[in-house]
This record gives C-alpha cells, structure tokens and sequence, in this order.
C-alpha cells in the first residue's frame, strides 16, 4: 500500500515540477505586479515552488495540478504582502532620487500600478490572472477556489474602479498641466 502513494507522490513531484520550469515565467510575472520588486518577486517564486513539491503528496487529481500551482503562489504573494516590510538604506536613496525626478528610461504606468494597487487582494487577483495572464474566468475561479458568477462581479466591479480612478488621474494632471500654462 505504501509503495503506491510513494509511487504516486513521485509522479505528483515530477508532474509539478514540469509545470514549475514551463511557467516560471508566469509565476514571476504574477508575484512581480504584486511586489514590484525582482529580488522579492523571485523569493515568492521560490517559496512558491518549496512548498508546492512539499506537499506534492496533497495533489488529489493530476489534472488540476496548474491550477493548484497557481494557488499556492497567489497565497504566497498574499502572505509576502502581510509581513512586515523593511527598506533598506539603498532603496531609500534609489527612491528619493525617483521622487526628484531622477528617473531611468524604464517606462512603468504608474497610475496604473497605483490603481491596481488600491484593489483589495483578491480584486486584484482576479484583474491580473484575467488581463496579464489570460486566464479564463473558470481557470481563475478554479485558481481561486470561487464561484464563476463572483468572479465575474469582482472583475465587473475592479474594472469599473480603475476606469473610474485612471480619468481621475488623468483629469488631474489636465488640470495641472493647464494650470501650468497658464502662468
């Protein structure tokens, strides 16, 4: 009996690894618009990982394995999120030259950022598996063990909020760019 759950947790290990290499790229892109931070980003990923062939045994069906996958590292973002953060003395410097206008070519929407940044977690999760990872409505609420029909109204309601919050921005800076001219 016992050498068919081993047998068993060596096909999940494998299984889940191969999923871990082919979609890396994904995990990063998802632990990064959280975190926003590469070294960080990579540190979720590979907590991510651990854990997810740790309890490789825990895998009920095979077939959901991505989705389980993709599970783990939303609650390894989510718990990230919730740890006390500490900036060193470099980032405060890199951040304080950003602030004064010394900024790299590196283009970011930062409204956008700031946006989505404003959703709660689970609002934000739903925007980004859907726009930035395209996923399906069923895969994201299979990914975060939801109803379809929530995650249509969570989607319905975020997008509304960051339409409503991007024309605010933007008729902001009208209003200060014309203020400018004016003088």
């Amino acid at each position: 009996m016992s050498l068919f759950f081993e047998k068993k947790e060596n096909t999940n290990k494998r299984l889940i690894e191969q999923i871990i290499l082919e979609k890396y790229n994904q995990y990063f892109r998802l632990a990064y618009s959280y975190v926003h931070n590469e070294a960080d980003a990579c540190d979720i990923v590979q907590n991510g990982a651990y854990k997810a062939l740790r309890s490789s045994h825990t895998l009920k069906k095979p077939e959901y394995a991505g989705t389980w996958i993709y599970r783990i590292m939303l609650n390894e973002c989510f718990r990230y999120l919730k740890q006390p953060q500490f900036v060193s003395y470099e980032e405060m410097q890199e951040e304080s030259r950003t602030e004064a206008g010394f900024v790299e070519d590196s283009y970011v929407n930062v409204d956008l950022q700031r946006a989505l940044n404003s959703l709660p977690d689970k609002d934000k999760a739903v925007v980004i598996l859907k726009y930035f990872e395209d996923k399906k409505l069923e895969e994201i609420a299979d990914i975060l063990d939801e109803n379809v029909n929530t995650i249509k109204s969570r989607l319905y309601r975020s997008t509304k909020k960051l339409r409503s919050s991007l024309s605010d921005e933007v008729g902001k800076k009208r209003c200060s760019l014309s203020g400018e001219m004016g003088r």
